[in-house]
């Protein structure tokens, strides 16, 4: 018999809960946009076979429930503490900002597409601001 080589799980966290890398976090938050994206096109396609609207008009904001669930509990392995929430804030701030200049680049497309770009570009920022700023300013106000 071989033996198995064990994988690391996915994303790799710390003894608190914390995921301890920058692309761990960005993977996770990335596989959750299109994972969410995909899950709209089939009820997006599903709902204009019914004839209950047209193909894309869902809205790809959407796609953000599982990064959201990521950063939530990214949130939450933090305890208590003012860093967490200052970083929390601004990372929100500038993921919003990024995300809906994204959005309104590709206003042309229809709002899958345009929302589903927004949703990604949103994902992105968050992760970099956030995984930055919490340690930063974790590291400044301990």
């Amino acid at each position: 018999m071989s033996e198995r080589s064990e994988r690391p799980p996915f994303p790799r966290r710390d003894d608190q809960g914390r995921i301890m890398v920058l692309a761990d976090l960005l993977g996770a938050a990335l596989v959750g946009v299109v994972v969410g994206m995909l899950a709209l096109l089939v009820f997006d396609f599903g709902f204009s076979l019914l004839g209950l609207g047209e193909f894309g008009r869902a809205s790809g904001w959407l796609a953000l429930v599982l990064p959201a669930w990521i950063f939530v509990e990214e949130f939450r392995a933090w305890r208590f503490g003012p860093a967490r929430v200052a970083a929390a804030l601004v990372a929100a701030a500038v993921g919003t900002a990024a995300g809906l200049l994204a959005a309104g680049l590709a206003a042309s497309t229809p709002p899958l597409v345009s929302g589903g770009l927004g949703a990604a570009v949103f994902a992105i920022a968050y992760a970099l601001v956030w995984f930055v700023g919490v340690r930063w300013l974790a590291g400044r106000t301990s």
